[in-house]
């Protein structure tokens, strides 16, 4: 079970205890059920204050409500293990093993709207109006987010830190690009980061990274064009070996981010998630080609799809926030 199925298996679990009247007749199924990645020292691997959610609807005590999804979850197959802690608080392990294949696949079927809602509604968001550069930044993306998450209504208002007085014109200084990375990789409540090291063509740059991460997954894919092969995700070992595995996870919680992006309209969330994505596609694209006098083989096949697949979604993610992916930086 990816980190999607859990989240989507967490909102079926739900309505079918209100259909069956388990939750009491004033249950609400609140519009969206946010499942994060539990907290470094936390339970499990995901957790959802859904429990918490429902309490106010259902006239029960979140720890009983939590107690009844935690029955109705925990035979659910891919699911290992249901928690309860603090007020009631669910907390998932999941099995995940086997699904690597499946999640490449899922990638490069979806292309770059891989993460994005059932029902996405059009991008019709109009530009920001806002004057200072960073609110009108945050604005922008926020409505992109939404719009992949299938959620209408406004953008909403909050706190946004502009850049300050001493950075100057950053979008002059440091270019379009740079300058919105800068204004929406931190949280937009407290204030924007700007230096030298935004402009550096190196490992140093979180920036450089991303873009360079999504640019290299392209020229594998051409590199290995030239040796005569193309990605295939025909071979789930390849996909599932220990090297891989950190992009795999990545991979396979980047829709749970842009949904927790979307719910808390908190751009940064997506950024931080594609540094992640980023460094470990950069970690593992050296076992991607043959070397040597190696020959092209279906494991090649299918880490080469995985590299493709980390690029699409780079891609994509960048593409929310209002940046450019180009194909060479």
């Amino acid at each position: 079970m990816t980190p999607a199925d859990l989240s989507r298996t967490v909102v079926r679990a739900v309505r079918c205890a209100v259909e069956d009247g388990e939750l009491g007749a004033g249950a609400v199924v609140p519009e969206r059920i946010v499942v994060e990645r539990t907290r470094p020292g936390g339970v499990g691997e995901y957790a959802s204050p859904v429990a918490l959610q429902l309490a106010g609807t259902s006239g029960r005590a979140p720890a009983e409500v939590a107690g009844l999804l935690a029955r109705r979850l925990g035979g659910v197959a891919g699911i290992r293990q249901v928690d309860i802690t603090g007020p009631g608080f669910l907390n998932f392990s999941l099995d995940a093993d086997g699904d690597a294949a499946d999640v490449v696949r899922l990638v490069r079927e979806r292309g770059a709207r891989y993460g994005f809602a059932d029902r996405p509604r059009p991008d019709v968001t109009p530009a920001a109006t806002d004057q200072e550069p960073r609110a009108r930044a945050v604005r922008e993306a926020v409505g992109r987010l939404l719009a992949c998450q299938g959620v209408s209504g406004g953008t909403g208002t909050q706190r946004v830190v502009p850049p300050a007085r001493a950075d100057g014109d950053v979008v002059r200084r440091f270019g379009a690009d740079a300058a919105r990375w800068a204004m929406l990789a931190t949280d937009p409540g407290g204030p924007p980061h700007f230096g030298p090291v935004l402009l550096v063509q190196g490992e140093a740059s979180e920036f450089f990274r991303v873009r360079y991460a999504a640019s290299r997954a392209r020229a594998l894919v051409r590199n290995a064009a030239q040796l005569g092969f193309a990605p295939a995700a025909d071979d789930a070992d390849a996909t599932t070996a220990a090297d891989a595995t950190t992009l795999l996870d990545a991979l396979r919680e980047y829709p749970l981010v842009l949904e927790a992006a979307a719910h808390h309209r908190a751009p940064e969330r997506l950024a931080r998630h594609l540094v992640v994505l980023a460094d470990a596609l950069l970690d593992f694209q050296y076992d991607v080609l043959p070397k040597g006098d190696e020959k092209p083989s279906a494991a090649h096949r299918s880490r080469l799809a995985l590299a493709d697949a980390a690029g699409t979604v780079l891609a994509g993610g960048l593409t929310l926030l209002g940046i450019g992916a180009p194909d060479v930086v």
